[in-house]
């Protein structure tokens, strides 16, 4: 029950319609009718405030009064009437009918008028130090977001459907680059496990399966699995490894396997609480969720970067804009490297938790975070977002019974995402490496560079069968490499243009050549793709550079 509900006692016989005329039975009703509401008995005391106010209809504290219990039964619009009714006939009566009014405004979303009353509350120098600074608090509020809720934002979210959602709960989703698998965690009898669910050729989700070799009788969840799938990096509390009461745990996948989940340990984790890791696509930082020292909050957004010997760096807080004195929790960083989701209640949000977004700029800082607005947040508590590669589809966990096709609890969702909202395109290339004589599969080294700069973007070793996968901007020309020990080096260039999108992705098959005896074969010809002259003469260009010093690395190495 509302506080000012249960504070109506103190109002004294200081009715509009003096006490001396009223008649006796009326009064006796308000009476009983205000310690019914302070016992949160909301039915009879509505009865008898009204019993009151068939005697005496312009009895301003019974109207006031009758105003809060339909405040607290949520039946606001009718309490907004009543209010109204009191101020009409006493409008210098109290204040607090003012502040009430404005209350019961904002809820209803009627800014503009909200912020009206709370001026005129203000106006009237009410006592309540803690009254004022709520008014002002709630004054401030309502000129943040009524330009959210006048400019409504893109939304027609969609149920991923039966095959993955169910009365229980699931949420924190998490998507491969193909879109093709997705991971999520997921509440079965109590318990959080993972849950895997496969993209079909028709585009539609199939049956969620629990993660057997990962699940366990304690928690775990709040995962990320890296873009090529073969990476998943998880929460998990109250293990016997553990640093603190929850950490960060990662499972590598070997043909069909996933390895025994293995601590991250320090720095990464600490005695305090870790969790909601993101990996980034080219996976040298780790986001994640951590409350300890060194905090602008109760929770804050860390960032870890891997080292080069592959080993995990000391931790920085992200700081302000991104981080504040409230929570920020689930961070998800784009495969475009720049762009990260997350949400907060610490910034100028619609009511708990909220959606935001933030840009890395080009010297190294965050942008303001940017409110996904309405109605994607909602006065609600939002849950965690990830974004497909494209930038076009968002995934999010949601317990708000007003969209469509709830099943309960938690359910996961799409949507479209706004263009302002979306992260910079992104496509990616995959193929296999195999040896060109006998066709087994390589687990070489591949790089790929940015073909004017000689800038390494992103970097990667095939699998056991010689797959690998690498995210990277769409619409540039890149270098790209591939070595392995024995074999002589594979070097081309492409350009990977926004047709490449996930379901037709760019793809490069390599085939290297062995050496023998630890040599080039004899009369075997070295391709080299990415040497570049200026157009009509014989001047190299910069970008010959790096294509020219692994020649020579070759030629040093075997003389």
């Amino acid at each position: 029950m509302l506080c000012f509900v249960c504070g109506l006692a103190a109002a004294q016989a200081q009715q509009f319609v003096d006490s001396e005329t009223l008649p006796r039975a009326a009064r006796k009703a308000w009476e009983k009718g205000i310690e019914r509401a302070r016992a949160g008995q909301l039915d009879e005391a509505s009865a008898l405030l009204e019993k009151a106010l068939v005697s005496a209809p312009d009895f301003v504290d019974a109207l006031f009064a009758l105003g809060n219990v339909r405040y607290d039964q949520g039946r606001l619009d009718e309490a907004e009437k009543l209010y109204e009714q009191a101020l009409a006939l006493a409008p210098d009566y109290k204040a607090d009918f003012w502040y009430n009014l404005a209350l019961t405004e904002m809820k209803l979303r009627k800014f503009d008028e909200a912020q009206t009353h709370f001026e005129r509350f203000l106006s009237m120098n009410p006592r309540s130090r803690w009254r004022r600074d709520r008014a002002q608090r709630h004054l401030e509020h309502c000129r943040r977001v009524a330009p959210l809720y006048a400019h409504p934002v893109p939304f027609e979210p969609y149920n991923l459907g039966p095959g993955i959602n169910t009365p229980e709960a699931e949420y924190l989703p998490s998507l491969t680059a193909d879109e093709a698998v997705l991971v999520y965690t997921a509440v079965r009898r109590g318990q959080e496990d993972f849950y895997m669910s496969r993209r079909d050729s028709s585009g539609q989700w199939g049956p969620g399966q629990p993660i057997s070799s990962l699940n366990t009788p304690l928690n775990e969840g709040s995962q990320s699995i890296s873009a090529d799938g073969r990476l998943l990096v998880f929460a998990a509390c109250n293990r016997d490894d553990g640093q603190g009461r929850c950490d960060i745990y990662f499972s590598e996948k070997i043909l069909d396997r996933w390895t025994p989940p293995r601590n991250m340990g320090p720095p990464v984790n600490t005695r305090a609480w870790e969790s909601q890791p993101s990996i980034s696509a080219d996976g040298q930082r780790l986001f994640f969720t951590a409350r300890k020292e060194g905090g602008l909050g109760a929770s804050d957004i860390w960032m870890s970067e891997r080292r080069p010997d592959g080993s995990w760096g000391e931790p920085r807080n992200l700081g302000a804009p991104i981080n504040t004195a409230g929570d920020e929790q689930s961070p998800f960083i784009h495969p475009d490297g720049r762009t990260l989701y997350f949400k907060s209640n610490g910034h100028d949000g619609l009511g708990g938790y909220d959606l935001y977004v933030s840009r890395l700029q080009a010297d190294g800082t965050w942008s303001e975070p940017q409110n996904l607005g309405y109605p994607i947040n909602t006065e609600a508590n939002e849950g965690s977002l990830v974004v497909s590669l494209d930038g076009r589809t968002a995934y999010f966990d949601s317990d708000r019974a007003d969209l469509p096709g709830h099943m309960g609890s938690y359910d996961l969702y799409a949507f479209e995402l706004y263009e302002a909202a979306r992260p910079l395109p992104v496509t990616y290339v995959r193929g296999t490496v195999r040896d060109a004589r006998t066709d087994a599969p390589l687990q070489a080294r591949v790089e790929v560079y940015d073909l004017g700069g000689q800038r390494l973007l992103a970097r990667t070793t095939a699998d056991l069968t010689g797959s690998y996968l690498l995210c990277l901007p769409a619409g540039a020309r890149y270098a790209f490499h591939a070595e392995h020990e024995g074999y002589l080096f594979y070097s081309d260039h492409f350009d990977l243009d926004t047709s490449a999108v996930p379901d037709k992705p760019y793809r490069l098959d390599i085939r290297l050549q062995p050496l023998e005896g630890g040599r080039p074969a004899t009369g075997e010809a070295i391709a080299l793709r990415n040497i570049f002259f200026d157009f009509g003469s014989a001047t190299l260009r910069p970008e010959s550079e790096e294509e020219l010093e692994r020649l020579l690395r070759l030629l040093e190495a075997h003389p």
